[in-house]
């Protein structure tokens, strides 16, 4: 007997259907909790479905975000083999089907029948320093999204108390031009206050310049001042949310230095870091996010299987006697590793820092190709080339 069992994995519960065999169901279809008592209910039928088939059932479910995460672990402490299935994959099986019916039973179904009529890979998990790289690679790039949010939002309030202090610090968000901002947000206390004093008070701020820089920066806030529409704010409400957002920024910042100190500090460890690193225009960051996302290179037993995994392969539309001449990217694959890859190749390009991928670029160019269709095919070819140097642990070769 060939025995599966499939679970529709939904928030804190999964619904299980079982196979004996193909078109032998085995007992009803039944739900579990993700919990301690739930996953040793769903354990003893595992074990029931074990004896009745004299062999060791598999399970299919789905990658549903963070909700399988308790089974998946459960399984792995157990060494019992299971896939875990591809929404998308899941999806477009499904469509074989005459009958549309949406259900946690009739789910729980389909993942079993498809394990009979698929060929699947049981899933290989990546080790858990690589895991452990891929959530901060990732709750880094949450904190950016979140900082630059934050920073639209700031603007939109200081542009109603005090607009030209803008020109005032270079770097309009660095700490100490956030902390003077704090100590005088409105044009009538930067007025009020001498010269002198002011420079004192931002050289107070930290920084390593000298008093007469700091006096320079006075003389120039003052001037922002005299030139700022608004001396005064009609509502008090807009200075609480200005200095409520200066002190979310420069949290926010400190968050992100110290996640960028834990991803560096952890992908130093991996023996890829220093060969991705080696290629122009990956630098420690883009690297991270690369050995994160990929894992062991050597689950892909071909590049074009890793160019698929980041969705960078064309589709391909063909009919009769007609072909398609312009194929789109699936973006099947992982959005991190093809945004990862998109960057990197834009890196490189940056003063020709990387001439492979700059005359490939023109190549691409020079036939006619739009310029984010050279960027994808850079990406592709890109991929291929850390397929190889990771697979053979060798330096990258300009």
């Amino acid at each position: 007997m060939d025995p599966v069992i499939g679970l529709d994995v939904a928030k804190g519960e999964s619904q299980v259907q079982a196979f004996l065999a193909r078109k032998h169901p085995f007992g009803k279809t039944f739900k579990f909790k993700h919990d301690t008592r739930g996953l040793r209910d769903f354990f003893m039928f595992y074990k029931e479905l074990e004896l009745h088939a004299d062999s060791n059932p598999v399970i299919v479910f789905e990658s549903t975000g963070h909700y399988h995460e308790p089974i998946l672990q459960y399984l792995e402490e157990r060494r019992i083999v299971y896939y875990l299935v591809n929404p998308v994959v899941s999806y477009e099986t499904k469509k074989s089907s005459l009958r549309k019916v949406k259900s946690d039973p009739a789910d729980a179904k389909h993942l079993c029948e498809m394990y009979y009529k698929e060929d699947l890979v049981a899933y290989q998990r990546k080790s858990v320093q690589t895991m452990n790289l891929r959530n901060l690679c990732r709750q880094h790039d949450s904190l950016t999204r979140n900082y630059v949010q934050l920073k639209l939002q700031f603007q939109t309030i200081l542009d109603q108390i005090f607009p030209e202090y803008k020109g005032v610090y270079s770097n309009l968000y660095a700490p100490l031009s956030l902390k003077t901002l704090l100590l005088y947000p409105t044009s009538h206390e930067v007025l009020k206050v001498p010269s002198d004093e002011l420079a004192k008070e931002m050289c107070g701020l930290g920084g390593k310049r000298s008093y007469g820089w700091f006096y320079e920066k006075a003389l120039k806030l003052k001037l922002a001042a005299e030139r700022n529409p608004f001396k005064k704010t009609l509502y008090d409400s807009h200075l609480i949310t200005l200095k409520m957002y200066i002190q979310m920024l420069l949290q926010q910042r400190d968050f992100l230095n110290a996640l960028e100190q834990e991803i560096d500090k952890l992908a130093t460890e991996f023996e890829e870091y220093e060969i991705l690193t080696s290629i122009p225009g990956i630098g420690t960051k883009i690297a991270a996010n690369l050995i994160s996302e990929i894992g062991d290179v050597t689950q892909f037993s071909h590049p074009k299987k890793l160019v698929a995994y980041a969705g960078l392969d064309p589709r391909v539309y063909q009919s009769g006697k007609f072909t398609a001449s312009i194929n789109r990217i699936t973006k099947r694959g992982s959005t991190k590793l093809r945004q990862t890859l998109y960057t990197a190749v834009q890196c490189g390009l940056t003063n020709n820092r990387n001439m492979k991928i700059r005359e490939y670029y023109d190549k691409k160019r020079s036939e006619g190709k739009p310029h984010k269709v050279a960027i994808i095919a850079c990406a592709n070819k890109l991929l291929h080339w850390i397929y190889a140097i990771l697979k053979h642990k060798q330096m990258y070769n300009p």
